[in-house]
């Protein structure tokens, strides 16, 4: 525990806290019904800040993640239901996400997912790290010590996010970002209001450390921004994020399905197939490559649609601009570039990145459980075949292509055309093309 808790007299000094203290109060209980929400909630709601600011966060709401969905808290716009049994208190530490439904008029309930943007484990390391920083005791105003720091009075002082405000940031998008990819993030950054503007003079300095914070923490919720799943990209949307916790679209992780019929394992590992594709060609000229994937990576929304679920592995290469490679010499290193990792954690430079990565990823770690065993011979040997080649890293990357392009060939004919595929249903009726 960084600092002690707050009880609702001393958060009334405060106007930024109540936000955040207002959430933990929602999420501890529980109700029976989504559809029928207890009358006693909003009271409890007002009433109960017990444990807030160490569950979120201490001032991340006002400081550092985001105000969107805060605010809306504050106002009591908001209610989540249906979250956990009540003898569980509190939600468990070790689950990363938490399905639960959302409304703003108690009337429409619609299910959302609610994300840790890191572990407690590394919440605890990374404010222990932001103290000894300063040379604080174990209690310290982890706001007042960011303030402080190099980087964030040249972030204060800069008009424009350039590429020299982010170098030694550990965020594979940050790796070699171009001044177009930097110029998107200022302009769709959604704590703000839009300004239209590539320019920052509409920040505040809280928007500015929140935004700084943000990136240097998970960049998960900046992509969902600046690339929306509105313009067709593989993404959730975004609704908030308070204290360290993300709110998006619900979904259902892609290990889930591990277990389908082979139609739908079919139409799954196409989808994710495709969604590579997009991801190595697209209208916007980036090229967008995973660091490392997992299964928790991928999930799918309830028509069937396959997406990425978890954004924070995901580097950027600008091919229209060109990226500004990071400094080598100790790149720029600071507390914001080991708030969540090790200081020392080698980024590879994007010089080296092969289009065939995040294929050879895929295809040898996340498909493989998904397709085997499903289909009648011979049609399994030819997909496994091609999986084969498509996870070899040693292969050339016209080669990981060709197999990856053959094995999606394989795949179209074997998906069926029915409403459990509600994307695609009934277009594909009328339109080979679903």
């Amino acid at each position: 525990m960084m600092e002690p808790r707050l009880g609702p007299e001393a958060a009334a000094l405060h106007p930024g806290w109540p936000a955040l203290l207002l959430w933990v109060s929602a999420l501890s209980y529980s109700v029976s019904s989504p559809a029928s929400p207890s009358p006693s909630l909003v009271s409890r709601v007002r009433t109960s800040y017990n444990f807030g600011r160490t569950f979120l966060g201490l001032d991340k709401c006002n400081a550092c993640i985001g105000t969107s969905i805060c605010k809306k808290f504050f106002k009591e716009e908001i209610r989540f239901d249906n979250w956990l049994a009540s003898h569980l208190g509190l939600i468990p530490d070790d689950l990363p996400s938490y399905p639960v439904n959302y409304s703003d008029d108690f009337k429409t309930w619609r299910p959302v997912e609610i994300s840790r943007l890191v572990s407690k484990h590394q919440n605890e390391i990374s404010d222990r790290r932001i103290c000894a920083s300063a040379a604080a005791p174990k209690t310290c105003s982890i706001e007042r010590v960011l303030r402080k720091t190099g980087r964030f009075q040249k972030w204060l002082q800069a008009k424009r996010l350039t590429p020299d405000l982010v170098q030694g940031l550990p965020s594979p998008l940050l790796r070699c970002p171009s001044q177009r990819l930097l110029d998107r993030v200022v302009r769709r950054y959604a704590e703000v209001a839009d300004a239209g503007s590539i320019f920052m003079d509409h920040f505040t300095d809280r928007d500015k450390l929140r935004l700084l914070y943000t990136l240097a923490v998970n960049a998960h919720p900046i992509l969902l921004q600046i690339f929306p799943g509105a313009e067709g990209w593989p993404l959730p949307r975004y609704l908030g994020s308070c204290g360290r916790f993300l709110v998006s679209t619900s979904t259902s992780p892609l290990q889930e399905f591990y277990g389908a019929p082979a139609d739908q394992a079919a139409d799954l590992a196409y989808q994710l197939l495709g969604v590579l594709e997009s991801l190595r060609s697209n209208d916007l000229n980036y090229f967008f490559y995973f660091t490392h994937v997992d299964v928790d990576m991928f999930g799918i929304f309830n028509n069937g649609h396959l997406f990425i679920r978890d954004a924070s592995a995901l580097g950027v290469i600008d091919r229209q601009e060109g990226s500004q490679a990071a400094s080598r010499a100790g790149e720029n290193k600071d507390i914001f570039s080991c708030l969540v990792s090790g200081c020392q954690t080698e980024l590879p430079s994007c010089d080296t990145i092969p289009e065939k990565q995040s294929l050879v990823l895929v295809c040898g770690q996340v498909l493989p459980p998904l397709l085997q065993a499903k289909f009648p011979s011979p049609v399994q040997e030819e997909i496994d075949a091609e999986l084969a080649r498509c996870g070899e890293g040693t292969r050339p990357d016209p080669e990981v292509l060709q197999a990856a392009s053959r094995l999606k060939d394989i795949l179209r004919p074997l998906r069926t055309c029915d409403p459990r595929f509600a994307y695609r249903y009934p277009d594909c009726k009328y339109n080979d093309k679903f």
